[in-house]
């Protein structure tokens, strides 16, 4: 039986370290990477540029990355390490993304404020709430069984300062009021120990790139609006499936075969994770209030399509879930929600208003979805296997275009 669950992510992280620290052949080592390698352990040549091969067809000639340099914990010595395959997976706050990716075009929509909620019982229980704020959402969620974490989404350019009471004075005036009067109490209670954690949300399409030697992973590679949790889905995934398709290698020595198994991972990678993250920043932006007429018809519509059960609620929790993460079957169910809201709209028979409304709202959802799939790759994501393939520098310095 399928079920959802929810939980400390940094605990769940810390375990996911254990289980791999206890198998044999991997050794943990915790330190600062400082930059890359080459074969002679010096350090990397086209580091600053990022000179790989990209989709683009813009390339250098493709050096092998061989390994990092990184000061160990508690230590002032910097230590070299080789080897055949580097894999990048240092979060949002990558030291090494712009080393391989030269101008990752990077989107700071608002920022996150957790807060946690102790002896609060939700409305529903173990299960997940979106509170439909101004101007941005709201989220309440379960990770034990007395613990509920609270995020709460700040459309602002900078965050309100916590040393001043800024931060304070906003959550308690502006956000409390919204707050679901069962949750309230508890919420300004919450506020008002002052324990605060924050983050910058980040958006970043992931740009495919192929440097022999070394690949990203995670936030350092592809981040999405973190509204639905779908961060963590994408990197279990991905992992999964680099593991599956680099498992038929023999060795990580062969270079050729190696850098054709990375490039073949981007392009089986993208429509899976493509529709994680177009939902994320699609829903997002959906719940974001404007104050037009269209936008509060499309959020009151999204809710009563979901409300309808069957397909109509199975088809985007299964997106949601990651567990039928289709292109079509996302982009299919979105304009439902907006035609569904445009039939509310011309009933019991058209009016001007119904008309300019509706077609504001169509016009609207094109607006929200179709930049995020044009970001994504338009092309990759509904037919992968038609978009341009990466070419894989070989050793003699020419380019051979991967199956």
């Amino acid at each position: 039986k399928l079920a959802g669950r929810s939980f400390h992510n940094g605990r769940f992280v810390q375990r996911l370290r254990e289980a791999a620290g206890s198998v044999s052949n991997v050794t943990l080592v915790e330190g600062t990477v400082r930059h890359f390698v080459d074969a002679q352990g010096e350090l990397w040549e086209e580091q600053q540029g990022g000179k790989g091969t990209s989709t683009s067809g813009k390339s250098g000639h493709g050096s092998q990355i061989c390994g990092v340099c990184y000061k160990q914990k508690g230590s002032e010595a910097l230590v070299t390490v080789k080897a055949d395959l580097t894999i990048v997976c240092d979060g949002m706050y990558s030291g090494l993304r712009k080393s391989l990716v030269p101008d990752p075009k990077i989107e700071l929509p608002s920022f996150f404020v957790g807060l946690l909620m102790e002896h609060t019982a939700l409305p529903f229980p173990n299960h997940g709430h979106v509170v439909l704020a101004d101007p941005s959402p709201i989220l309440f969620y379960p990770i034990s069984s007395t613990e509920t974490r609270c995020l709460i989404d700040i459309k602002r350019p900078k965050l309100p300062r916590v040393a001043t009471g800024e931060l304070a004075a906003y959550l308690r005036d502006h956000v409390a009021p919204q707050v679901p009067a069962d949750l309230k109490a508890a919420f300004l209670e919450a506020v008002e120990q002052g324990r605060y954690r924050s983050m910058q949300n980040k958006l970043m399409p992931a740009e495919v790139f192929i440097q022999p030697g070394a690949l990203m992973l995670g936030d350092a590679f592809n981040m999405r609006h973190p509204l639905t949790g779908g961060g963590m889905t994408v990197a279990l995934h991905d992992s999964k499936l680099l593991c599956d398709m680099l498992g038929s290698l023999g060795s990580f020595k062969d270079r050729p075969a190696t850098t054709n198994k990375v490039a073949a991972f981007h392009t089986k990678r993208k429509p899976w994770a493509a529709t994680i993250n177009t939902l994320a920043n699609a829903l997002y932006k959906v719940f974001c209030r404007t104050g037009e007429e269209w936008n509060e018809e499309m959020q009151s519509a999204c809710f009563d399509y979901l409300s309808l059960g069957g397909v109509y609620s199975q088809g985007p929790i299964s997106l949601l879930g990651g567990l039928n993460p289709r292109p079509f079957v996302l982009v299919a169910h979105f304009f439902m929600v907006a035609l569904y809201g445009i039939g509310r709209l011309l009933k019991p028979f058209p009016t001007p208003r119904g008309v300019v409304i509706g077609w504001q709202l169509l016009m609207g959802a094109c607006a929200i979805i179709l930049p995020i799939i044009r970001a994504e790759g338009i092309v990759a994501v509904f037919a992968p296997y038609l978009s341009r393939k990466p070419q894989v520098p070989l050793e003699s310095g020419v380019h051979k275009k991967t199956n």
